[in-house]
């Protein structure tokens, strides 16, 4: 990256945050990984970089944020999925109940349970 100007980079960082974007909203989680690593080249030339300007990298600053929160979103929805993939678990393998007095009753499902079709 060393041969490209600090403007070329910012202008190359900008294009990955938008591309970062896309994958976020879109839920391309796997582009991620690629995108990730482009972006820590750049980013580790643009701070090898002595003189820039801080209204060039601002718009850069503010797609970092804005790409940060979606990121935020998503893991906070991955593990909804996965709380909630762990709670079916906990329930098809069995259900517990309390009576009237406060006693757990413990019920286990049978494990070849069969989903059945009626019209």
């Amino acid at each position: 990256m060393t041969d490209l100007s600090a403007q070329e980079q910012i202008d190359e960082l900008d294009d990955i945050l938008e591309q970062e974007r896309e994958a976020l909203v879109l839920g391309h989680l796997t582009k991620l990984e690629a995108l990730l690593e482009r972006k820590g080249v750049l980013i580790e030339g643009l701070n090898a970089l002595n003189e820039l300007e801080r209204e060039a990298l601002e718009s850069v600053h503010n797609k970092v944020s804005r790409n940060q929160a979606l990121l935020d979103s998503a893991m906070q929805g991955i593990r909804a999925v996965a709380a909630r993939m762990q709670e079916l678990r906990r329930v098809r393998s069995g259900l517990d109940v309390y009576d009237q007095a406060g006693r757990k009753n413990s019920f286990s499902t049978a494990s070849s349970m069969k989903l059945e079709k009626r019209a």
